[in-house]
């Protein structure tokens, strides 16, 4: 057997052998820090063994793959410490994440003086030093040991696999979990750990499902990357849309109204209505869309025609009872078959196209409660939807101006180089969840990739993401805390025209079928507050700021001047107040820092002689006195060319 290692070099052993004991023979340092494998490029656990000829690459806790090895072994860790303490809870999984790892359990929910217990119980497991073996059974034997040990989460996951399939098990000291791996060969590999907070989950993530807690940890192999993961953590805790949105009054939620249901107060409506106000006059103007307004629900019919009814059913909301009801209507998931209606609304040639229509769209979906979060996952959102319907011979165009259009918005903002892009593709092992056949998918998922390639965008492909009507090029952003969602979408569709007979007159005066495009230019606008207040830390760019200028008179004998330049202030368009109360100058400016006013103009006796204005920034702190006329100039200069100013210093921003 010839083994390939990484830099080239090759081993070669009489029989059989596992990772683990290739590394060791490479050199036991390297089998001290092993935490998973790498065989002809597909990861594997250490105790795998190798009987032909293979590349291998050792990994340890600096590559992902190794380190998430590391971390899956500490959500056993933590599983055993559970059952150590509260041996009534029931296990469920325990995987690991980009971010660390969690386990489900089925038991009241946990304290933060019940997370302490548990880590000091964990650091004793590690101690113990307990070797990790892994063993495999039959289903039969497997599912009696499960029952034996009573754990029916455990029983249910076994049932679900097929009869003959072979069942692995990990099992360190007392501790015995169902498990496929990978982990780590001793406790003792885990060498710094930290149990970060617990929350509600759904078994299996189905809210009909019972209610479990989720522990979340972080692991790794030396003392200073965690604490370099736990600073990095409470840094992004203080950027967190959900708490820093909430302190600065621009959202919130209430109980009676409902999880995914967020209120925006004036702030946060205005903030909401500046960049809704840029989008639409940019895509109507500049980019050749027409604007349509179509209803927020519909019948069953139209979603049965779409296709939506059959495979998108369990996230609407519904409103009625098939067996029951005339007439069964649902709250709109997306605007796709009401502007296609807009479109046959009058007979197009193929001079028309392309013709897009766009919308701001009010949409609802039926998010479980687990998953909701701030503005990022919300049950009623607005986004800045669009469909061009456009010959074939358009579509590459089409898609290329999509993609143009979104990356100029994303610049604008800021957020350019904060982003991923992602093909996601149809699951062909799960044909029934899609319309189409391979055909359809194959070419239209090489029509993507081909506009991804042209546009020199690195991208990564994803089975399973793609809508149920055709693939779609994603592009995708983390917040704070490394959790990736889809921020902007671009989607082919080649189907939903013959489903909706939708056509145009070509130069022959014959019948076409047209093609789809359906595509956000920003994407939602909830989601992308979310990321703009924790990519500024709040200090949005005044151009979006709900108040840009205030004005602070020294005292009162100065009120009368503050309210002339307030009222300038207020004629030439700029979004400002005056602080009438009566507090000492430093508490109002302090006020305002926290508050992310970009601007403060403090006026007092030389100001009111001369004219001019005191201005205090949170870009470079004291400006210095200017003239009231020119401090309006430079600063609509900033707002009309959405100027993204830099902070240069600390003094003016809340730290």
């Amino acid at each position: 057997m010839l083994i390939t290692l990484k830099d080239g070099s090759k081993k070669e052993y009489k029989e059989g052998m596992t990772v683990i004991e290739i590394a060791a023979d490479i050199s036991e340092g390297l089998a001290r820090v092993a935490c998973a494998g790498e065989v002809n490029g597909k990861p594997v656990d250490l105790r795998t063994p190798l009987n032909e000829d293979c590349e291998l690459n050792i990994l340890t806790a600096k590559d992902p793959y190794g380190l998430g090895a590391l971390r899956h072994t500490a959500s056993h860790i933590l599983a055993q410490a559970v059952k150590r303490l509260y041996p009534e809870a029931k296990v469920t999984i325990g995987p690991f994440i980009d971010e660390g790892f969690y386990y489900d359990f089925d038991r009241e929910p946990f304290t933060r003086e019940d997370l302490d217990a548990l880590e000091e119980e964990m650091k004793k497991i590690i101690k113990e030093d307990l070797e990790i073996k892994r063993f495999t059974l039959p289903r039969d034997e497997a599912i009696a040991l499960m029952k034996e040990k009573d754990e029916p989460y455990k029983v249910e996951l076994i049932e679900a696999l097929p009869e003959d399939e072979e069942i692995s098990f990990y099992e360190q000291g007392e501790f015995v979990d169902l498990c496929a791996g990978p982990h780590i060969m001793r406790t003792k590999g885990v060498k710094a750990f930290k149990l970060i907070s617990s929350s509600m989950a759904y078994w299996r993530g189905d809210a009909n499902k019972a209610r479990l807690q989720r522990i979340y940890g972080v692991a790794y192999d030396n003392k200073d990357d965690l604490k370099e993961h736990l600073k990095r953590l409470e840094e992004a805790k203080m950027r967190d849309h959900n708490k820093l949105g909430r302190e600065l009054g621009i959202f919130t939620t209430v109980d009676v109204i409902g999880q995914g249901l967020p209120l925006f107060t004036p702030k946060g409506t205005r903030i909401i209505m500046t960049l809704q106000r840029w989008i639409e006059d940019l895509e109507d103007f500049e980019w050749g869309y027409v604007r349509t307004k179509t209803p927020l629900m519909a019948k069953s019919d139209l979603y049965k025609i779409s296709g939506h009814w059959q495979h998108y059913k369990d996230d609407m909301f519904v409103l009625g009872d098939e067996e029951k009801d005339k007439e069964v209507f649902a709250l709109r998931p997306m605007t796709c078959p009401f502007q296609y209606f807009v479109y046959k609304n009058s007979q197009h040639s193929y001079k028309d196209l392309p013709y897009r229509m766009s919308e701001t769209s009010t949409l609802f979906r039926g998010e479980d409660s687990g998953e909701m979060h701030g503005l990022t996952r919300v049950r009623q959102f607005t986004i800045t939807e669009a469909h061009l319907i456009v010959r074939p011979d358009q579509a590459i165009e089409e898609l290329e101006r999509c993609i143009d259009l979104s990356t100029y918005v994303l610049g604008v903002l800021g957020l350019e180089k904060d982003v991923t892009y992602r093909l996601s593709k149809w699951d062909p092992e799960n044909k029934d969840k899609y319309q189409g056949d391979d055909e359809y998918w194959n070419s239209t998922q090489d029509a993507l990739r081909r506009v991804l390639s042209e546009k020199n965008l690195p991208f990564t492909e994803a089975e399973g993401e793609a809508a149920f009507y055709g693939p779609k090029i994603d592009i995708q952003a983390r917040n704070v805390y490394g959790k990736e969602d889809t921020m902007v979408t671009i989607q082919l569709d080649c189907e939903n025209a013959e489903n909706f007979d939708m056509y145009y007159i070509d130069e022959e005066g014959k019948k076409q079928r047209p093609y789809i495009i359906h595509r956000t230019s920003m994407g939602c606008y909830e989601r992308t507050l979310a990321w703009l207040i924790e990519k500024y830390a709040g200090n949005l760019p005044t151009w979006l700021c709900p108040e840009q200028v205030r004005v602070l008179p020294i005292s009162d004998k100065y009120m009368d001047y503050a309210q002339s330049v307030g009222d300038k202030l207020k004629a030439a368009g700029i979004l400002c107040s005056v602080d009438e109360r009566a507090e000492k100058i430093g508490y109002k400016i302090r006020e305002a820092r926290l508050e992310r006013i970009p601007y403060m103009l403090i006026v007092g006796e030389k100001e009111e002689a001369d004219g001019t204005v005191s201005v205090r920034s949170r870009y470079k702190g004291e400006e210095g006195a200017v003239n009231t006329d020119d401090f309006i100039k430079d600063i609509l200069k900033e707002i009309n060319t959405k100027e993204i100013r830099k902070i240069e210093t600390e003094a003016d921003t809340d730290k």
